[in-house]
């Protein structure tokens, strides 16, 4: 091979490694200039399959609209006196069972001694731990509060009926303590949870509570509602 054809050949390949070069720095840059996706929340949920549901905003529609009654002879025990027995295990287990993961149970095969929760009102992680100075870190939340199920129709139902109402598994859920006490018997108008990516389930089980028990909203509730709905307009009820 003449000298003139080597020197031909060392530049080509020369010039083909340079192109390499130049062509995997660009794809290296486009992949390390590219934004990093946001990761995708985790949001707590307490709902199963509800494809077969009505629209929540369409069920909203269907709630009377009325001011709220007075609060006159409201107490607890209109609801029943605390959490309703359930052959061992009361409510408030019941549904500590069904919100929490990573359960551990007492001898008596029912009460939750610790567990997980993946609060879904504040969005945190909550390691609960069965005690006299923990149990309340872990509450149990009447979606419609009684004092507002109350001046919004319940008083009007037979006690049966609402002790039915305050010990529903659709009307409760495991929730961060602090967050329980925060919300009180607040309605909808009034609070909301501070993880909004729940907010949608939680109108939509509170419309649900009321249906059921043939409640009403009252207007600044209806309208707080319906607010929230706007963001979610394929939000379904969570069923029974």
């Amino acid at each position: 091979m003449s000298s003139k054809a080597k020197t031909y050949r060392r530049r080509r390949v020369v010039a083909i490694v340079i192109i390499f070069f130049i062509i995997a720095g660009g794809i290296l840059w486009q992949a390390n200039s590219a934004p990093n996706p946001e990761p995708t929340p985790i949001v707590p949920t307490i709902q199963k399959d509800d494809s077969d549901r009505s629209l929540a905003v369409e069920e909203l529609t269907k709630l009377p609209v009325k001011d709220r009654a007075p609060k006159t002879g409201y107490k607890r025990s209109e609801f029943g006196s605390g959490w309703a027995s359930w052959g061992k295990c009361d409510s408030r287990q019941r549904i500590l069972a069904r919100d929490l993961t990573e359960v551990k149970y007492g001898d008596d095969g029912c009460t939750v001694l610790s567990g997980v929760l993946d609060d879904p009102y504040t969005g945190t992680r909550i390691e609960f731990t069965r005690g006299t100075g923990t149990s309340s870190a872990v509450q149990i939340d009447h979606v419609v509060a009684l004092s507002n199920a109350w001046q919004t129709g319940a008083q009007e139902l037979d006690a049966d009926r609402r002790k039915e109402l305050a010990n529903d598994d659709l009307e409760l859920i495991a929730v961060e303590g602090r967050a329980n006490m925060q919300k009180s018997d607040s309605d909808a108008a009034e609070w909301l949870p501070p993880f909004k990516p729940f907010r949608c389930q939680y109108i939509a089980r509170q419309i649900a509570v009321k249906i059921k028990y043939t409640l009403w909203v009252t207007p600044a509730e209806h309208d707080a509602m319906a607010g929230v709905l706007q963001t979610c307009p394929a939000q379904r009820l969570p069923a029974p």
